[in-house]
């Protein structure tokens, strides 16, 4: 379990993170979102000892992260796939670190096996690729068989098949019961990875809830409609709250309104459909919509421009 209380972080004259409150609880896949500039790396550094809090407090299973004895043992992390000494191989690199915390060879053949780095094993890291340096941060993050595990973009540069590979892993943790928190600007795996969500703006927290909860939470219900009388149907279901509008010649797109309504109306009233689909939200727009006031950086789309600009600076 991870825990923070109060946790802020000050850099000058700038909050990178403000009092923040959270619980990552063991036996789920807990996401970590926010955009750019949010505070989410700055919060798991403070969680790994690299930042120290400039008030409050987090601890990793009741301890600060640097009181524990064996920290490998403890808390597993990937939040830099390059922080590697690149002379060193794969294998050396995890041997080194290994012998540390006295893990044995074993452990090191096990988590190269686990990762699918066997072949490159024994070559040089700086001839490694973007996806083989993740899967060796995710090897040297489970070397020492930890209760809890932090990933910060964990499918970052990996193919297809390593993408579905790190989602049934961190999945699998969560299932043993351990304490599983990552972080990735891919809302389409996190949507179908994470069980439960914590998303950051400007250093706070605004939102922290199970995943469903959050996908549902924000915005109203929509459906799809298709009928061959549409204006008929726009104007029977034009009222207080609901918005009616029309996507195609024969299709609308109903917010506000259950869909057992639309198709009582439309009963009562001898209009046919032939469509009734509710719609959901996706992940993507209920964070779009939670953020939209937390971005640091705009990006500004012009008609006829050239290429898409960028406000905010640098």
């Amino acid at each position: 379990m991870i825990e923070a209380r109060g946790l802020t972080k000050v850099y000058g004259d700038k909050t990178a993170v403000a009092g923040v409150n959270f619980t990552v609880e063991a036996g789920r896949v807990t996401g970590f979102l926010g955009p750019n500039g949010a505070g989410k790396s700055t919060t798991m550094r403070m969680i790994m000892g690299l930042d120290r809090p400039t008030s409050g407090s987090v601890t990793v299973n009741g301890v600060p992260f640097d009181r524990h004895h064996a920290p490998l043992r403890d808390v597993g992390a990937l939040l830099d796939a390059k922080a590697v000494h690149t002379g060193r191989s794969a294998y050396n690199h995890l041997l080194a670190m290994a012998a540390t915390h006295s893990i044995p060879k074993k452990r090191v053949h096990d988590v190269i096996e686990m990762t699918g780095l066997a072949e490159v094993a024994r070559k040089k890291v700086g001839g490694f690729s973007l996806g083989m340096g993740q899967r060796l941060g995710i090897a040297a993050a489970l070397l020492g068989d930890p209760q809890t595990v932090i990933l910060d973009e964990p499918v970052n540069g990996l193919d297809p098949e390593g993408v579905v590979w790190v989602r049934n892993l961190v999945k699998y943790l969560a299932s043993e019961g351990r304490t599983v928190f990552l972080s990735s600007h891919l809302m389409s795996e996190m949507a179908v990875t994470a069980d439960h969500l914590i998303v950051i703006g400007r250093g706070r927290i605004i939102a922290d809830a199970p995943i469903q909860e959050i996908i549902t939470g924000k915005g109203q219900g929509r459906t799809r409609v298709r009928t061959e009388e549409p204006d008929q149907l726009v104007h029977l279901l034009s009222s207080p709250g609901v918005s009616v509008q029309v996507q195609d010649h024969e299709l609308l797109e109903v917010t506000g309104m259950e869909p057992r309504e639309i198709a009582r109306t439309a009963l009562d009233n001898h209009v046919v459909i032939y469509e009734l689909t509710p719609l959901q939200a996706s992940l993507e727009e209920a964070y779009m919509e939670l953020t939209k006031d937390d971005v640091e950086y705009h990006s500004l789309i012009t008609a006829g421009a050239d290429a898409p600009t960028q406000s905010g600076g640098n």
